[in-house]
């Protein structure tokens, strides 16, 4: 299973409706809201779903905003 924290850039291994496959995660528990980068359309899934959906984490969230 993939670790995955907020604002991390993720790749699917669909692609959205739009043909974006980039997606930024917005809020993790469990569920997680996921923003598409290509058309900004927000979407929740459970969390589960979401870690089988995941191909690679694309960019890591910096930590140095505390």
């Amino acid at each position: 299973m993939k670790e995955f924290d907020i604002n991390d850039v993720v790749e699917t291994k669909k692609t959205h409706a739009c043909g974006g496959k980039e997606w930024k995660v917005i809020r993790v528990g469990a569920d997680v809201k996921i923003k598409c980068l290509e058309c900004g359309r927000i979407v929740m899934l459970p969390r589960n779903k979401f870690a089988n959906s995941i191909k690679k984490i694309v960019e890591k969230a910096s930590n140095s905003e505390e």
